[in-house]
C-alpha cells in the first residue's frame, strides 16, 4: 500500500488544458480521461435539470460528443470545466424545449405517484427530502442550486455556464434557497 501511494505521489494530475492539447494532437486516451473526470458531475447536472435519468444519460453523452467535435474551439486560457458544463446545460435546455414542443405541457413529476416502501424510506431521510425539494424547484433555480452547491462552481462560472449575468445568478440562488426553505418546512410539517 505504501508503494501505491508513492506511485500516485510521483504522478501529478494532468491539467485539463494539457489533456485537451493531447486530444487535439490525436491522443484518444486524453479525451477519455476528460470524460472520466467530468462524467459524473455532468450527469448530476443533467438529472437535476431534466428530472429524467435516461434523458440525463443521453444529454451527458451528447455533451461529450459535442465537446469532442468542437474541441478545436476551446480556448486554452478558459476553464475546461466551465466550457463542458455550458455544453451540457445547453444540451439539457434543447431537450427540454423539444419535449415541451412535442407534449405542449410540463414534464410529469413522476411516472408512479403512489410511493412504495423504499420511496417512503427515502422520503423520510433528510437527503431524500432535500433531493425532492430541489426537484420541485423551477428549472432555472434547480440549475443554479446544482451548479453552486452540488458542483461547487463559483458565481462567475455559473453565469458563464448558464449564459446569464452575474446578478441573475445571485438572484436565482437567493430565490432558490428561499423556495427550498419553504418546501422543506412544509414537508417537515407533514411528517
Amino acid at each position: 500500500m505504501a508503494v501505491e501511494g508513492a506511485i500516485e505521489a510521483e504522478q501529478p494530475r494532468t491539467s485539463d488544458t494539457e489533456l485537451v492539447g493531447r486530444a487535439l494532437a490525436g491522443d484518444p486516451a486524453a479525451f477519455t480521461t476528460l470524460v472520466e473526470r467530468y462524467e459524473r458531475a455532468l450527469y448530476t447536472l443533467a438529472v437535476r435539470t431534466l428530472r429524467d435519468r435516461e434523458e440525463a444519460r443521453d444529454a451527458t453523452q451528447e455533451a461529450f460528443v459535442k465537446a469532442y467535435r468542437s474541441l478545436r474551439t476551446f480556448r486554452p486560457e478558459a476553464k475546461f470545466s466551465t466550457w463542458i458544463f455550458s455544453i451540457c446545460y445547453h444540451a439539457c435546455c434543447d431537450r427540454l424545449k423539444r419535449s415541451r414542443r412535442y407534449s405542449n405541457e410540463e414534464m410529469p413529476e413522476r411516472a408512479d405517484s403512489a410511493p412504495g416502501p423504499e420511496a417512503q424510506a427515502i422520503a423520510n431521510d433528510d437527503a431524500g427530502r432535500l433531493r425532492a425539494a430541489i426537484d420541485a424547484l423551477p428549472e432555472k433555480y434547480r440549475s443554479v442550486i446544482t451548479l453552486y452547491h452540488l458542483q461547487g462552481k463559483q458565481y462567475d462560472e455559473i453565469a458563464s455556464v448558464l449564459g446569464v449575468p452575474l446578478g441573475t445568478v445571485k438572484t436565482h440562488l437567493f430565490r432558490a434557497k428561499e423556495q427550498l426553505r419553504q418546501i422543506l418546512a412544509a414537508s417537515e410539517n407533514q411528517l
